[in-house]
């Protein structure tokens, strides 16, 4: 790639831009919201926000833009940036072979900080051209306790909400301002959509905003209940945090961006076909709309994020630091592999038009993506609210039929290990970036006393501990990491292991 002098990005700058970077195949100056979505990030940008301007591209049709809302204060570099490019960003996507293709994304109609003015952002969403409103929020977002699920109705952001409803903090006060500004005015509400990873994403969301309008509305609540559409979806496309590399490659091929965002080629959306209002013909650039999306959310989770954490948690007591290279270790690939084989594939529904080994090698391949450089660091975040999502349910399944554990049990003494130590094996630093992480940490510090207190952690672990055949095999696990057999040693036993299992089977 030739280094040129690089152009600033913005609409005038469009036509300027080098030809090997995609411009929008549409006039972003005619582009209208007909979306809004909150939590503008990475993934957002490179997700729906890419099948936008695909399906605008494709349609002509411009009436699916999208506007960003901002509800935290660290969402103002994000708007700056839109401010400064004139909405417009590049999405560069890194292929296995080292190559990369960029594109400008013209999808983004505006962006709106919350804190700034919230009746704005209740006005924009109560527009009738505003069909839907959708959010990648992550899991804290929703205000549930992890441990049962439920809306928790103690958080003074709550509280300040319902008696402040002009001025909310969370995402629940603007969806209900704006769904009654909309019912007074007879406008037809927006259908409200997920896109965060999370199991029945739809539905947790329409739990947790029926459940905070019942606190001072029931009559409301039943209206929502019966009116607006929460559809489930399922998202998937790997998109680390952009570095600084990214923009100075970015630059040597021509653009300026302040911020780029990266990728994988690998794409893919499942959207349940319920909506109360129109929606974008997104099957027509690639997404899939279903009937139940339940059995596609539970191959993700259960193989994709699992995976993930297995690699992120056994890599990362390794001494590795991204998921390639935990992919380029022989002993943590084959433990990967055959972990969705053995452990997860078992407790799969059948999937319409889904090979699951198919899908297994395909993630593999993926993840083995050196140009990505998924830091094991990302992927070990806030691991107490993804491991009772994306491994635990595998567990208890596997526990109720009487089949094995022991690679999940392996997995959870890693974790237990790192969250003592907070290093390697070797003595490498390793950061605890999770909301529980004091509790994690002390618990973890009384293994050497109580070898399951990690494990007696409830708020993650529910009852875990006491199911003796799961408690035996982590207890054995733990005790050999402890005494620092290396653990790329052990994935390799274990597989073998396995592997002799199934053989004589």
């Amino acid at each position: 790639m030739q280094s040129q002098t690089p152009i600033l990005l913005n609409r005038a700058n469009l036509p300027s831009l080098p030809a090997d970077v995609k411009r929008p195949a549409y006039d972003v100056e005619n582009v209208q919201t007909g979306i809004v979505h909150i939590g503008v990030g990475g993934f957002h940008r490179a997700h729906e926000a890419m099948y936008v301007d695909r399906l605008m591209a494709k349609t002509g049709n411009l009436s699916w833009g999208i506007c960003g809302v901002g509800l935290r204060e660290n969402d103002r570099a994000m708007k700056k940036v839109f401010d400064e490019q004139d909405n417009l960003y590049t999405l560069v996507e890194k292929h296995n072979d080292g190559s990369r293709s960029a594109s400008v994304i013209g999808a983004m109609t505006g962006f709106l900080m919350a804190p700034d003015n919230p009746q704005a952002v209740i006005d924009k969403m109560s527009e009738p051209e505003v069909r839907i409103v959708s959010l990648t929020i992550t899991e804290g977002g929703y205000n549930f306790d992890a441990s049962t699920g439920e809306f928790i109705t103690t958080n003074p952001d709550v509280l300040h909400d319902i008696e402040n409803p002009k001025s909310p903090k969370l995402v629940f006060g603007y969806l209900v301002a704006a769904i009654k500004k909309r019912r007074e005015n007879n406008v037809k509400p927006f259908t409200v959509m997920s896109c965060d990873n999370i199991q029945h994403n739809g539905h947790v969301l329409k739990k947790m905003l029926l459940a905070y309008i019942e606190l001072f509305d029931q009559a409301l609540a039943q209206w929502v209940n019966e009116n607006v559409s929460f559809p489930n979806s399922m998202v998937d496309r790997i998109t680390p945090a952009t570095t600084s590399e990214d923009i100075v490659m970015l630059k040597a091929q021509g653009v300026e961006d302040s911020w780029p965002v990266v990728c994988e080629p690998f794409k893919q959306w499942v959207i349940e076909d319920d909506f109360c209002n129109t929606k974008p013909q997104f099957d027509e650039v690639g997404a899939q709309f279903v009937s139940d999306v339940a059995p596609y959310e539970k191959l993700k989770l259960r193989m994709l994020n699992a995976g993930h954490s297995v690699l992120g948690l056994v890599g990362s007591v390794a001494g590795l630091d991204t998921i390639h290279e935990s992919v380029e270790a022989a002993q943590l690939k084959q433990l990967l592999s055959i972990f969705m084989e053995k452990e997860v594939m078992p407790t799969l529904d059948q999937v319409e038009g889904i090979d699951v080994f198919d899908y297994r090698d395909t993630l593999i391949s993926r993840f083995s993506n050196p140009f990505i450089k998924d830091t094991l660091a990302r992927i070990c975040l806030e691991s107490s609210a993804k491991l009772p999502v994306f491994l635990l349910p595998t567990v208890r399944d596997n526990l109720v039929a009487g089949r094995d554990v022991s690679i999940s049990a392996f997995v959870v003494a890693c974790w237990s290990y790192y969250s003592d130590k907070h290093a390697s094996q070797d003595g490498k630093p390793l950061e605890i970036n999770d909301v529980l992480s004091d509790t994690l940490h002390r618990a973890a510090q009384q293994n050497e006393t109580d070898s399951l207190s990690f494990l007696k952690i409830e708020e993650v672990f529910g009852e875990l501990a006491q199911q003796e055949k799961f408690a035996h095999v982590y207890k054995a696990f733990l005790e050999r990491v402890y005494q620092n057999e290396p653990v790329l040693s052990i994935s390799e036993a274990l597989s073998e292991e396995k592997l002799a299992v199934a053989k004589a089977s």
